[in-house]
């Protein structure tokens, strides 16, 4: 008989292992699950027999492709307020995690994306396998970064968070690990035997060790390619300008004699193609996060943004263009850069008014970071 439960529990030895359960839908998040999530973490926090929480997805794809956008798509488009009230516990679940007492193991084997990256790179022992695809594609549908992903792309070295952020590229190991997405590398078929070993895993110490004594350097048929891109990238993405970005990129595609010619040129097509309006509220969400420093922070800001980016048409049209329809053809409203200034930015920063304490992760925290 299938269980169909869309969040499973199981106690092995010394572990509590939450696997995320809608494998049709490469488990995307909903509402219900993160509840059930945070419930099981305050279950774990609480048993003193429980050494670690181990975090798994089911089925062959992936861990877990995002939130449900689809579900977020029609709330939005009918003027609800379920994609609000989704959020705020999902950020918070977002938070508890980066700050669980107990080691939190996720295995980010398959696609982690989104929504799923939420619920694994703020764990304290991250694991990528040579299957992973871990992304922060929000800009592909008009959207921007959240669950933390702006505090995680700021860290990355250089302006390699910026590159993704905005391209919303898809990584593999090497380039997860390079980024600070991950920790360690682990080969998909060690997995089960990581997963028995953890279970006789009795402190916290141990648990440690035990992921470490598994850890492999990344497979060699599965090269990084960003440690190689790093001049070209930190060079064209070291500005506040999305304009200024694609010149420089447009610039070093224009350029015969380099070799990176052809890379940039592909990064030009692909930000073409992405909302101008998405574009710009997250580069600066990139940059704000760096300077507000906490998760918390990060969080509350990344709140305003969603908020409001829910109410501008581009959301809608992304998802209809490249999830519904899957025509490939957003009509971006602005169609261009040049018609979204600063202050249009600005106001996806401010305070929300009535709704403002709904996250309110990190008391004190200016509305609009340091900028």
């Amino acid at each position: 008989m299938i269980d169909d439960r869309p969040v499973l529990l199981e106690t092995r030895g010394r572990s509590l292992h939450i696997t995320l359960n809608r494998p049709r839908a490469i488990n995307a998040l909903t509402h219900t699950m993160v509840r059930l999530i945070d419930e099981a973490l305050t279950a774990a926090e609480r048993d003193g027999t429980v050494t670690s929480v181990v975090l798994t997805g089911a089925g062959e794809r992936g861990l877990c492709a995002g939130g449900d956008i689809r579900a977020l798509h029609d709330d939005t488009r009918a003027g609800g307020r379920a994609s609000l009230d989704f959020w705020r516990d999902e950020y918070r679940l977002n938070a508890r995690i980066a700050r669980f007492p107990k080691p939190y193991v996720a295995l980010m084997d398959g696609i982690v994306m989104g929504g799923g990256v939420g619920v694994s790179a703020h764990g304290s022992l991250r694991i990528v396998t040579e299957r992973s695809r871990v992304a922060m594609p929000e800009t592909v549908i008009g959207f921007v970064p959240d669950v933390g992903g702006t505090h995680l792309l700021a860290a990355a070295p250089g302006e390699l968070g910026t590159h993704l952020a905005l391209t919303g590229r898809a990584v593999g190991a090497a380039d997860a690990l390079l980024c600070g997405l991950a920790d360690h590398y682990v080969p998909t078929r060690r997995l089960p035997e990581l997963m028995e070993a953890l279970a006789a895993s009795v402190t916290a110490e141990e648990v440690a060790r035990t992921v470490r004594g598994f850890a492999e350097e990344p497979s060699t048929a599965e090269p990084g390619e960003l440690a190689a891109q790093r001049d070209w990238i930190d060079a064209c993405y070291a500005t506040d300008s999305v304009e200024e970005i694609v010149r420089r990129l447009e610039d070093t595609a224009a350029s015969a004699s380099a070799s990176t010619a052809p890379a940039a040129a592909d990064v030009v097509a692909e930000l073409g193609g992405r909302s101008p309006l998405a574009l710009k509220v997250t580069l600066a969400a990139v940059r704000r996060a760096a300077r507000l420093g906490s998760l918390e922070a990060v969080l509350d800001q990344e709140f305003r943004v969603s908020a409001r980016i829910r109410e501008e048409p581009d959301f809608v049209e992304g998802v209809r263009a490249r999830i519904i329809d899957k025509d490939g053809s957003p009509q971006w409203k602005p169609a261009t850069l040049a018609e979204v200034d600063d202050s249009t930015v600005a106001r996806f920063f401010a305070p929300l008014g009535p709704d403002e304490p709904e996250l309110g992760l990190a008391p004190g925290a200016t509305a609009t970071g340091t900028a």
